[in-house]
């Protein structure tokens, strides 16, 4: 049997210090806190993992009046929702925007594809969200298969190699990933679990949505299935591959295909060519990512009619705001948000916290 490295036998056995030992240990210890600090960035810190750990895990649904069940002929394509960790807790944030969406699109379905749900036949883990989430008969909570998902797409072998190595931010980029093998699949419409949605998005067919002068987002997409554009960006997310760089898979992989796509220089050289387009700030980011603190602060109904009035939905940038207390009966801009638009969601709220 091979002997063990000397640094390793001075931890088990307390010898001495030594220089070698000393160097290996800071490195063990910095690379463990970077590790932990890189997790707490893509998942949330503490404060936010805790935020329903102490909460009853079956919603009351007697009290919801639910949307009208889909038609058995739905309009082509669903509203999808992605969580690509093995999370199965969504915070009352995602909980608004799955509700927010199944009600503004009663004829539609909306499904929830999150990585940690068991497969076959096997029932949903208890959590409050899942609970209450079932309350609408139009959502479907369904389990991610992401090698099932990346079958035969551009995406499949970089999948397969992406364990192979490290990646610092692993989810986000496997989310930016999902999301288009999802649009060319299947086609429909996706949203990131931190958007409110005001309004149908049914109207809305081949379209991004602009976060500023300079970027697309993809945190809202709307592709026909099999559509070339969404194909030119799986193909452009394997041939210019930077998973260190933050945005590189995702807004700026966006921004750059939409640019050959309609050969310019500039975004603000075109809204849109060869049937895609792109949605101003308002349709979706109408408060931009620097100001997100403008969610937790008061506001008068007057006022968020006028900032809302060309909006379809509104993302919230939990990245920025996660673990920000929020009081659910305040004016808070967010708070009425969630009073209006996930009604359910805002009781459960203003019941557990």
């Amino acid at each position: 049997m091979s002997r063990p490295p000397d640094c390793l036998l001075w931890l088990l056995r307390g010898a001495p210090s030594q220089r070698g030992c000393t160097l290996f240990i800071i490195s063990f210890k910095f690379m463990f806190l970077v590790s932990i600090m890189i997790y707490w960035h893509m998942m949330g810190g503490p404060e936010s993992q805790g935020q329903l750990s102490n909460l009853p895990v079956d919603a009351p649904c007697s009290h919801l009046v639910p949307p009208k069940l889909p038609s058995s002929t739905p309009p082509s394509g669903n509203i999808f929702f992605l969580e690509t960790s093995h999370r199965t807790n969504p915070n009352f944030l995602f909980m608004c925007s799955v509700e927010s969406a199944a009600r503004a699109h009663p004829e539609s379905r909306v499904v929830v594809l999150m990585k940690g749900l068991p497969g076959g036949n096997a029932s949903l883990p208890r959590h409050l969200g899942l609970s209450l989430l079932g309350c609408f008969p139009n959502v479907q909570m369904l389990p991610l298969d992401l090698e099932a998902l990346f079958r035969d797409t551009p995406l499949a072998a970089w999948y397969m190699a992406l364990w192979q190595r490290w990646e610092p931010y692993l989810l986000p980029v496997l989310s930016d990933a999902a999301r288009l093998a999802l649009m060319w699949k299947f086609g429909g419409i996706y949203l990131d679990t931190d958007f409110i949605v005001l309004k149908s998005l049914r109207n809305l067919t081949n379209t991004l949505g602009t976060q500023s002068r300079y970027v697309l987002n993809g945190a809202f997409l709307a592709f026909d299935r099999h559509h070339e554009f969404v194909a030119l960006c799986m193909r452009d997310f394997v041939a210019n591959y930077n998973g260190w760089i933050w945005g590189h898979q995702g807004p700026q992989l966006l921004t750059r295909v939409f640019k050959k796509w309609c050969s310019i220089r500039s975004l603000s050289e075109s809204r849109g060519c060869r049937g895609v387009r792109t949605l101003p700030c308002e349709a979706f980011y109408p408060i931009p990512w620097q100001d997100w603190k403008k969610y937790f602060e008061d506001i008068s109904p007057e006022e968020l009619h006028r900032l809302l009035q060309a909006t379809y939905a509104v993302h919230v940038w939990n990245k920025k705001s996660q673990g920000t207390r929020l009081e659910a009966t305040s004016r808070a801009l967010l708070a009425q948000l969630h009073a209006r638009y996930c009604p359910t969601t805002h009781e459960a709220m203003k019941m557990y916290l």
